[in-house]
Parts: C-alpha cells; sequence; structure tokens
C-alpha cells in the first residue's frame, strides 16, 4: 500500500472549497463572540480565562499521546511563563516544558512558523526527556517512522511516515507554505482551511523523534490565531481529546489519499465544536462570578465551598451531579447539616435538584442554562 507522500499529487491535496464555506463563515462569527465575551472580564477575570484554557489545551493534547499532566501544575507554570501572579507550586520538567510551550505559542502566534522556532518548540516540550537522540532537531533515525499497534512480533502498521533523510527537504515546502498561506501571505487562505490541511501535512511528516502530535496541533492553533489576528482561546485539543478515536481513524483515512474532503469537513466540525466550548467556558466563568456575589453573605462557609468545589469542574460540572455524601466529603458537615445546606442552596437557586432522597442529585443552575442565551445578550 502507498501513503499519501508516495503517491504523484502528494501535497496538491484536494477537496471542495465550496463544503467549507458554511463552516469559515460561522467561526469568524464565533470569534466575535468570543471577543465580546471577553470584554465582560476584569483584568484578573481575563488572566483567570487565559490560564484556564490554554492550560487545559496542553493538558487534553498530551492525554491525546497518553501524557498525564496535572492540570494546576500547568497552570501554575503558564501564569509564571505570563508574568501573571502563581503560587510557587513546583511543576516537573514536563509540565514545565509543556506550560513554555504554550505561553509561547500564546505570545508570539503572529510570528511566521520556522526550523527554528520548532526546534525550540521541540526543546521545549522534550524538557526533562533523556531517551531521545535527537531533541530540538529533526529525527536523524534510519529506522522506519512508524505508527504501530498490536504485539511486538506481530506489530500492525497504521502509518509509516517519509524516512528521516527526507525530513529536510519535505519540511522546506511545508514552512513555506504555512507562512504564503497566512493573511500577510501571498497566497492567503481561510482560517479553518488553512489548520485542517497544515495540521494533515505536518503530521504525514512527522519529522521529530516524538511530539509529533502535539506539535502539530500547536501548528494548528496558530494557524487559527494568525487568521484571527489574536492570540487563539479556541479550545482544539481538548475537543480532538473528546473524539480521540475518530481523530486516529480520519488521520488514518487522510493518510492513504490526496482527496482530503473527508478530512476537512471532519476537522472543520471539531473547530467549531472548540469554539463554542471556549465560548461556554467564557460564558460559565461570568456566570460563577455573578452567583456568588449574588449568594455572598446569603450562604455559609460550607456552601461556599461546594459551589467552588463543583464550579472547578467546569461548564459541565460533577459527572452524574453532586450527592449529600459528596457533600459531606467535601465539606465535613454532619448529615442532617448537609441536607439543610442543599435544600438552601436549591431556595437561593444555586443549585437545582433531581430525584428524592438518597437519590438526589444537584447541578449547578448556571451549567443548565443556554450559552446561546448568553451569547445574544
Amino acid at each position: 500500500m502507498l501513503w499519501n507522500w508516495q503517491l504523484s499529487d502528494w501535497t496538491q491535496f484536494g477537496f471542495d472549497e465550496a463544503l467549507l464555506r458554511d463552516a469559515e463563515a460561522r467561526f469568524l462569527k464565533g470569534a466575535g463572540i468570543v471577543v465580546g465575551s471577553m470584554h465582560h472580564l476584569d483584568g484578573e477575570a481575563r488572566q483567570g480565562i487565559v490560564i484556564e484554557l490554554i492550560s487545559q489545551e496542553m493538558v487534553d493534547s498530551s492525554a491525546i499521546e497518553g501524557e498525564i499532566l496535572d492540570r494546576v501544575s500547568v497552570q501554575s507554570s503558564i501564569a509564571r511563563q505570563l508574568g501573571f501572579a502563581a503560587d510557587k507550586r513546583r511543576s516537573n520538567p514536563a509540565e514545565a516544558g509543556a506550560a513554555e510551550l504554550m505561553a509561547d505559542l500564546y505570545r508570539r502566534y503572529a510570528e511566521p512558523l520556522t526550523d527554528r522556532l520548532l526546534f525550540n518548540w521541540h526543546k521545549m516540550l522534550m524538557n526533562g526527556r533523556h531517551d531521545l537522540a535527537d531533541i530540538g532537531a529533526y529525527r536523524t533515525h534510519a529506522d522506519p517512522m512508524q505508527i504501530v499497534s498490536g504485539a511486538l512480533h506481530a506489530p500492525r502498521v497504521h502509518f509509516e511516515a517519509p524516512p528521516s533523510d527526507r525530513v529536510q527537504e519535505e519540511m522546506a515546502p511545508f514552512i513555506a507554505w504555512f507562512n504564503d498561506s497566512s493573511p500577510q501571505g501571498n497566497s492567503p487562505m481561510p482560517a479553518i482551511t488553512r489548520a485542517a490541511i497544515a495540521h494533515l501535512w505536518f503530521e504525514t511528516i512527522h519529522p521529530f523523534e516524538d511530539g509529533n502530535g502535539r506539535l502539530g496541533r500547536a501548528i494548528a492553533e496558530k494557524a487559527l490565531a494568525q487568521s484571527l489576528e489574536g492570540p487563539t482561546l479556541t479550545a482544539l485539543a481538548s475537543t480532538i481529546n473528546r473524539h480521540r478515536k475518530a481523530y486516529y481513524s480520519q488521520l488514518h483515512r487522510a493518510s492513504q489519499t490526496n482527496q482530503i474532503d473527508a478530512w476537512m469537513g471532519w476537522f472543520a466540525d471539531i473547530v467549531l465544536e472548540a469554539q463554542s466550548r471556549t465560548i461556554e467556558s467564557i460564558r460559565f466563568l461570568i456566570e460563577k462570578t455573578r452567583l456568588l456575589d449574588r449568594l455572598r453573605d446569603r450562604i455559609n462557609a460550607r456552601q461556599e465551598k461546594a459551589l467552588i468545589r463543583m464550579m472547578a469542574e467546569g461548564p459541565d460540572g460533577f459527572v452524574g451531579g453532586l450527592s449529600a455524601h459528596n457533600y459531606r466529603t467535601i465539606t465535613d458537615a454532619a448529615s442532617a447539616t448537609a441536607t439543610r445546606d442543599l435544600a438552601e442552596l436549591v431556595e437561593l437557586g444555586a443549585l437545582n435538584r433531581i430525584g428524592e432522597r438518597r437519590y438526589a442529585r444537584y447541578y449547578l443552575t448556571i451549567a443548565n442554562r443556554k450559552g446561546s442565551d448568553f451569547a445574544n445578550g
């Protein structure tokens, strides 16, 4: 079987541009909503949502590759990288390096793509690694660069990238295209179209010994940010992580042809979903701040602690809702006290209750409101 890079039409990606027009228009409209939503936040809250979103991006991007990072540690590192106040929490090398990469992407999104920039990103991402021959450089090993699964004695090859001695000659036209297709380039392309092609093209070359998935998603984020002319707050990796199986399936399918309509359509849907989640996250932050302000001096310390703990889970809240048992665990309250506290929070409009007695589950009221209601004012 021939891979896409072995075909005669390699890099001449074919797709129906008309199929993406509606998605491109929706993305630009959504970008305006994000900008407008951010204006509702004061400086400290704006910093908070920036740190939350970009740290979650790297945590989820690493999770796609099976690497688990501590979200709080990454958040703390990103806050320090961006010059915001942060605690002195120590991060391990992987978390510190991931935070440095995301902060660099956020600050320097407008800069052209270069070999040097990619090498620096790779050094950041591989911080603390000592098992790789090439860090901060394209791969040089003679062995095939393959994506495999299954037993060692009978591996299943899902994809094989160009050999190492071809990487430099493959990366040169990719980097030239990426810069030429930017809004300031000679042949600018729409945001989603450019990000989708960039990610697929980079993943096909697979230029580094490790970290290609995370770097490829960072490149897609860079493409979106450049098209919007502002640091991206699109929860792309977080959304891909929620559709991880389909992501790998679509990449595998696209690795066998350069007619990529299916990939472009799937990626466009992911970007729009990611943007919707970003809008929801910003709305959630604004609404939770309003709720806590409204409840100030009306709830006790236990109730405030429980609400803040629920809010830390984000718009999706606790899976399955908050139970009375959970409340007692969080607050150390006695059973009767927990029952009374929860009833008061329902009466105050902070929580919704579903079910009765020991089957009762509680949900944040702000998590149940429609994001479109907020977006429309």
